[in-house]
């Protein structure tokens, strides 16, 4: 009989400690501030100078958006000369989706598989802004390519990420190359 006491002491024991450490979970949720928009808080960059930059640089002309409403919050920009002359423009849609302008004069196929994150080519084709804008998918990203940006032999322009086409569509058609 005294071992039957000890082990009923134990698995009491066990459930006061398991509602101590519930309590104690439940009082560090309450404290901790909860973000409602479920998303982070992105800062807003000026990429003005980048753009005047690279647009002196590249070989290319370089793709920028003109006329995106205010909801479309560039993120992200950066030129890099010695990586096949790289241009990156990143923006967080209104949606809360990634859609980034990507242009390189790298080898065409490898850009695209990067920039894409693995997409491959559809064979579907738009019309979009006066140039035709071939689609790739399957990637983690969805793509909109335009291989000889502007007759340029060798400038691949992408638009791509999480977004829908429409989106890539909606960024592709507002954007100006200079």
């Amino acid at each position: 009989m005294a071992g039957r006491k000890g082990k009923q002491k134990t698995a009491r024991d066990m459930v006061l400690s398991l509602g101590v450490i519930v309590l104690a979970g439940l009082v560090m949720y309450l404290f901790v501030p909860h973000d409602d928009d479920g998303g982070p808080d992105l800062k807003r960059v000026d990429y003005t100078v980048e753009l005047t930059t690279a647009r002196r640089a590249a070989p290319y002309p370089v793709a920028a958006p003109e006329g995106l409403a205010k909801e479309w919050k560039p993120t992200s920009v950066r030129y890099r000369g010695t990586d096949g002359d790289s241009w990156h423009l990143g923006y967080h849609a209104p949606d809360g989706e990634y859609v980034a302008v990507e242009q390189s004069t790298r080898k065409p196929d490898e850009f695209i598989e990067e920039a894409s994150q693995g997409g491959r080519r559809t064979g579907t084709t738009e019309e979009i802004g006066g140039r035709t804008w071939t689609r790739y998918t399957g990637g983690r990203y969805e793509a909109l390519v335009l291989r000889d940006t502007d007759g340029v032999k060798g400038a691949t322009t992408v638009v791509a990420g999480t977004g829908s086409f429409e989106q890539l569509g909606s960024m592709a058609a507002a954007l100006k190359l200079a």
